[in-house]
This record gives structure tokens, sequence and C-alpha cells, in this order.
């Protein structure tokens, strides 16, 4: 057994004319200290002079220095005796020097213009952090396809299981809900003009050039997005990043690639599924109104188009990628706390969604001046 175990600390009051003396005996450590604390204090407040008699302690920590100097501070003064030169006394001393120490002051507030300078420069900051982790990125995928065996292909499967294979249930039910929610409301005003067949068009064309890609998009930020960055921030919290890099292995081409390879694979996968559960879904209401199927795809082959299609497939891809690169980023730019993985995976599905819409906004202003 420990020697804290078998001698505790314990505290005896004795008075001496007109003052008082405290009698330690044993370990005064930290758990000794809390003991003692509240009992030692009562007496050191009493009249007269205080004598701390330390003869028979046995080990003293920083927790029990304290405790003594707090009692002297409250006595305003008092007689040391029994403390033997040696440790004991210079952690006592070294423990008085940094009491004596002044307490830092919080830093005074910036004024407005200050706390505006440091937004613009941590902002700056971040993007100059970004534009270096997509040049990494850029440079070790030249550097894989230059030495394709450095790709690990069993981590490009494992990622299309969990973002692909996975997500289709989900991607399959959000789509036809999606397709039945547009066709319900579309037919609302075309009610009103007898156009009630021209639902399929309206619903085709928003699904396979816009909907489609931006909702299956939607669904890989919040499912893989996420997962990416809370996996790579659990690694970086552990470590296991730093680890990788002291061994001489790359972890973006190690980590990061598989991932952005799986996630620009499967969402135009997923994109086609969004597009044929919400035409599904769609064709349920137009069935429904009283127009059969066969109608809802001649409608269909009639306005939408092949370059429709591949547009959407085209957006998606691009924003697999740019969902990737966000939480691979937001991974390994993991802090070291306990929340560190938390935040990591909450920045990667508000900067992945952030990204999309913004690169949905390229695309159609870029759609539109090629006239598609």
């Amino acid at each position: 057994m420990s020697e804290n175990a078998t001698n505790p600390a314990v505290m005896e009051t004795r008075a001496e004319g007109t003052g008082r003396i405290l009698l330690f005996r044993g370990a005064l450590d930290a758990t000794a200290a809390a003991r003692l604390w509240p009992e030692a204090l009562r007496a050191a407040r009493g009249a007269g002079p205080l004598r701390l008699d330390l003869s028979g302690v046995t080990q003293l920590d920083t927790a029990g220095a304290v405790l003594l100097l707090r009692l002297e501070a409250v006595a305003g003064r008092a007689e040391w005796q029994g403390l033997p030169p040696g440790p004991l006394q210079a952690l006592l001393d070294r423990t008085r020097e940094a009491l004596a120490k002044p307490v830092p002051r919080p830093p005074a507030p910036l004024p407005f213009l200050g706390r505006v300078g440091e937004a613009v420069w941590n902002q700056g900051r971040q993007a100059l952090t970004r534009i270096a982790f997509l040049g990494e990125a850029l440079v070790a995928g030249f550097g894989t396809l230059r030495h394709p065996w450095r790709l690990r292909g069993s981590e490009v499967l494992r990622h299309l299981d969990e973002a692909g294979l996975r997500a289709f249930g989900l991607t399959a039910l959000l789509g036809f809900l999606i397709g039945l929610i547009l066709a319900f409301q579309s037919s609302i005003p075309m009610r009103q003009f007898g156009a009630e067949i021209f639902i399929p068009n309206l619903v085709g064309i928003s699904l396979l050039r816009e909907l489609g890609p931006l909702m299956a998009a939607v669904i890989l930020a919040g499912r893989t997005g996420s997962a990416y960055a809370a996996e790579l921030g659990t690694m970086t919290v552990n470590e296991e990043i730093d680890a990788l890099r002291i061994m001489g292995i790359d972890p973006i081409a190690w980590l990061v690639l598989p991932r952005l390879l799986a996630a620009m694979l499967v969402m135009p996968v997923l994109s086609l599924l969004m597009d044929l559960s919400g035409l599904l879904g769609m064709t349920t209401v137009m069935m429904t109104l009283g127009f059969p199927p066969i109608a809802v795809i001649h409608q269909l082959q009639a306005w939408v188009r092949l370059k429709d299609l591949i547009g959407g497939l085209a957006k998606a891809a691009a924003f697999g990628l740019a969902i990737g690169l966000v939480g691979c980023r937001a991974g390994l730019s993991a802090g070291r706390g306990p929340r560190a993985v938390g935040d990591a995976a909450t920045s990667a599905v508000v900067g992945g969604i952030v990204s999309i819409v913004v690169l949905d906004g390229i695309f159609a202003v870029l759609f539109f001046r090629l006239g598609w």
C-alpha cells in the first residue's frame, strides 16, 4: 500500500497562552488538504498568534503548501516550526513565490476597427489554408496517376459502400417524396388553366437539372461529409495523422484521395437514383389525377433532353468532389480538445452545403451562357 493510504494527514489544534498551535502529521497532499481545509481555516481565524508545527509531516505537495500559506495569510502572521530544510522547504518556497506573482490581467478588448481587422485576417488565413489543402490534394492526385498502385483500392470500395450503397434507401425515399410534393404543388396552379398534363415536363426538368443533384448532395454532405470529418478528426485528436507523417506516409494520398474518389463516383449514382425515384413519385400523383403512365412517359420524352441528364450528373460529380474536400479538410484541421470532433463534423456539414450552393450558382450561370 502507498504511504498516503497508511499515513493520512491529521491536524490537531492546541492552545498556547493567547495563541494556538496547528500540528500536522502525515501526508499533506491534495486529498488531505481538501479534507482539512474548512477546519484549518476556522482554527486560523482565531485571536492571537498562530504557530504551524510541521514536524510530523511526511509528505507535502503543492495543494498542501497552498493550504499552509493560506492559513498564514488568514492569521496575518504565523510562526513556522518543525519544517526541516530540504525538498519540503523548497516546495513551500516555490509555492510562496508563485502565489506572490501578480495575476495577469485579461487583454483589453479591441476597438471596433481592430475586431474587423482581426476577423478579416482570420478569414484570410483560413482561405489560404483551404487553397493549400486543395493544392496538396491536386499534387497527391497527379502523383497517384503516375503511380496508380499507391491508391488503396480496398479503401475506395469501403467508402463507396458506406457513401453510396448504404444511402440508396434514404435517397430513394427522399426522391419519391420530393417528386410527390412537386407534382402535388404544381397541380394546384396548373389545374386553373387545365394544364395538368404539363406537370411531368416541369417536375422532370427540375429534377434532372437542379433538384436531383442538389438533394443528393445534401444527403451526401449530411451523411458522408460529416463521417469523413469525424473519422479524420478522431485520427487527428489521437495524433494518428502526426504518426503517419513521422513514418513518411502522406496522409493526403493515404486517407484523403480514396474518400474524394469515392465521393465523386457515388454522387452521379445517387443523383440518378434521386431522379428516378422522384419521377416515380410524380407518376404516382399523375395517376391519381387520371393520367395513365404512358401519357407521362410521352411528355417526358417530348420535353426532357439527354443534355439535361448529363448536365445534372456533371454537377453531381462536382458536388461530390466539393463535399469530399470540405469534409476531409475539416477532419484534418480539427483541434485537440474534447469538442474537436463535433466541431469538425459540424464544419463539414455547413461548409459542404454552402459549397454545393455556390457551385450550383456557378453552374447555373455557366449553363445559361452555354445555352443549356
